[in-house]
């Protein structure tokens, strides 16, 4: 024997009753939903790819920056033996310290001494094979940049830019 769908009145009332959304309703909720990605992506696109009056009026401001440069001696510097090598190994660099404010020239160039002597401990201690390729130098440049700022507080250099690097 089948058993009868029950009615409405007769359902759980522990169970919701749940109604399918109109065609209607359906309508409306994805031309919402259009609407606002619609309104994402143009604010998305304004935001990565419109630039205002006032972004180019700060550009201009900035471009006519002075920067002053400081040379610091050549330097030949023994590198640390590599495990199993008995042949001693050389760097050979010349490099210019960038600063921003030429008035701290004056007082970076009386610290050369300080600035050197960092830099020929820091080298002693590095073997060859960290110093390849690209990587090796863009690190050494930033360390180099590091210490250098310490040595030379509170004068700030904003880059250590090389001239000459050469290991044998």
């Amino acid at each position: 024997m089948a058993k009868k769908p029950k009615k409405q009145e007769e359902a759980d009332e522990d169970q919701p009753v749940v109604e399918a959304p109109s065609k209607k309703k359906k309508l409306m909720i994805i031309g919402g939903a259009g609407a606002l990605v619609l309104l994402l992506a143009g604010g998305g696109a304004y935001f990565f790819l419109g630039s205002s009056g006032e972004d180019a009026d700060v550009a201009a401001q900035q471009a006519p920056r002075s920067v002053a440069f400081v040379d610091v001696r050549e330097m030949v510097i023994n590198l640390a033996p590599e495990p199993n090598e008995e042949r001693a190994r050389f760097l050979k660099f010349r490099v210019a310290l960038e600063v921003s404010d030429p008035a701290a020239v004056g007082a970076i160039e009386p610290l050369m001494p300080r600035v050197e002597d960092t830099f020929q401990v820091f080298v002693r201690e590095l073997r060859a094979s960290e110093l390849e390729g690209s990587a090796g130098v863009y690190r050494l440049r930033e360390e180099l940049l590091r210490r250098v700022n310490i040595a030379v507080h509170p004068a700030r250099i904003d880059a250590v830019l090389f001239k000459e690097v050469v290991v044998q």
